[in-house]
């Protein structure tokens, strides 16, 4: 498995066009479209080289890792795009499928590996996955390695700037997909999280009456409030509430991140605003679920009884050693089987399709 490097220096806005400004003694004309030759006079090399490590096929040119890295950075200074109808680049097809994903640790997304290298594998394709810790930079790091190594697919899991990676595989001539999250300018294949959290919220409501005033709303916390899965998350959250007639404020929407530690943080300052321990909690995913078990077990207010939690994730260990925990299970094959379906070409690759979600009854 290739592995992320620290360290990608964002790309200035526009559409190659670049301010007058100096690197290493050579300067670029304002408003001037960078060339090929202006990143070959940047980087000290021929045009030909400057091709090559954009196209993917430096190494067998022997050129070297520094020079080719060098290269990749300037294009990446400069916004540099290749024009592959009109520089006449032809990619050699390969057997290479890449993946990127933003965490191992957790059954979800290990799940997606191991599906996706199984079904891969089925297919005479050899996969390429990498963890890039949800750091847009190591995103498109780890992007540029891919289409290096002259991946003919680049599936993009969870990425935080999904769009940015179709851009640069587009540049390359470079097949993508979106999984998980979606973007905007590549088929993306995720699940229906707002139907999904609805129907898990209303499974909390009723399994939790028994520890919560009827007209009390549960607490949602984890993910990001701008990313796509947390906002329909949210959506199909409050339209649970509505359906019971139950008023959610947004005191009771903690969408702080993913972590442990941003979740046990966010806890904390609900409860130091003077807020009560809530009963029962809606959990986005089984990264923040951690961080919440860690928080009830250190508050001596559940000492007496557990809270009622619903995860919008699945682990089959975690229902057995917490009872009180109801968990919805995303349907990884069948997502990674549209996904497939769309590079196999059996189904047409266009828009957001939603895979639906199961409750896990105990």
């Amino acid at each position: 498995m290739l592995r992320g490097a620290q360290g990608c220096q964002a790309a200035p806005q526009g559409n190659g066009a670049v301010e007058g400004r100096a690197l290493a003694g050579k300067r670029v004309t304002a408003g001037k479209r960078t060339t090929i030759y202006d990143l070959a006079e940047l980087a000290g090399a021929s045009p030909s080289a400057v091709s090559s490590v954009l196209n993917g096929t430096w190494r067998k040119r022997r050129i070297g890792p520094a020079l080719a890295e060098k290269i990749k950075r300037l294009a990446d200074e400069y916004d540099y795009s290749v024009n592959m109808q009109a520089s006449g680049l032809s990619r050699e097809k390969s057997n290479l499928i890449g993946m990127i994903v933003p965490k191992y640790d957790n059954r979800y997304f290990g799940s997606i590996v191991e599906k996706f290298e199984e079904m891969a594998r089925e297919r005479g394709l050899f996969p390429i996955v990498t963890c890039t810790q949800r750091d847009a930079g190591l995103e498109i790091q780890a992007a540029r390695e891919m289409i290096s190594h002259q991946v003919n697919y680049l599936i993009a899991t969870g990425a935080t700037d999904p769009d940015r990676i179709t851009e640069l595989c587009a540049s390359a001539g470079v097949g993508s997909l979106n999984l998980d999250l979606p973007g905007k300018l590549a088929p993306s294949v995720i699940s229906d999280n707002r139907g999904g959290a609805r129907e898990l919220t209303r499974w909390i409501l009723e399994a939790s009456l028994g520890r919560r005033a009827a007209d009390e709303p549960l607490l949602f916390i984890g993910g990001r409030a701008k990313d796509h899965n947390t906002v329909e998350r949210i959506k199909g959250f409050r339209e649970a509430h509505a359906e019971a007639g139950i008023a959610v404020g947004r005191t009771n929407i903690l969408a702080k991140g993913y972590s442990p530690g941003e979740v046990r943080d966010a806890l904390d300052a609900h409860v130091a605003a003077g807020r009560s321990p809530p009963e029962a909690f809606f959990v986005s995913s089984t990264i923040a679920l951690e961080g919440v078990v860690q928080w009830i077990d250190a508050n001596p207010a559940y000492s007496a009884a557990r809270p009622f939690i619903g995860c919008f994730d699945w682990d089959p260990m975690v229902p057995v050693l917490e009872p009180n925990i109801l968990m919805l299970k995303q349907d990884v094959p069948g997502m990674l089987e549209v996904l497939f379906d769309m590079i196999d070409g059996r189904i047409e690759a266009a828009g957001v399709v939603e895979i639906p979600t199961s409750l896990v009854r105990q």
